[in-house]
């Protein structure tokens, strides 16, 4: 990836942070039921599985992974540091937030799990074929 496109992912990505943190005010989704925020969670999930297939769809299948990757990192890394300081640092949970705000957690794993499975799904890698009789 160019440098200007590293940049303008990175960016992307702590503008999507800062609408999440700016709509989960007053106390970062807290005020919410377990079962909202659940529901909420789910939603969030199947939204960036489409994502995932909107955005690797196009461009070359030898550019798809690396794409694929680098989506994973600027949605996971940047945004754990902006939590860890946030929740971690400023509202003083330590390592704690982890649990305590775990709807944060699992969309520290989820990209990864979803955006290179999906790049090498639209590669072909994976072949069907129905048996013959």
């Amino acid at each position: 990836m160019p440098p200007k496109r590293h940049i303008t992912t990175l960016l992307q990505a702590t503008f999507v942070w800062a609408a999440f943190w700016v709509l989960g005010l007053p106390d970062y989704y807290q005020q919410y039921s377990q079962t909202a925020i659940a529901i909420g969670s789910i939603v969030l999930t199947v939204l960036i599985g489409l994502s995932a297939l909107w955005f690797l769809r196009y461009g070359r299948d030898e550019n798809r992974m690396q794409r694929a990757l680098w989506i994973s990192f600027y949605y996971t890394v940047p945004l754990a540091i902006y939590d860890s300081l946030y929740c971690g640092v400023y509202l003083g949970h330590g390592a704690g937030y982890l649990t305590k705000y775990w709807y944060l957690s699992i969309f520290y794993l989820t990209p990864w799990i979803t955006f290179p499975p999906t790049a090498w799904l639209l590669n072909g890698k994976l072949k069907t074929s129905v048996p013959k009789r």
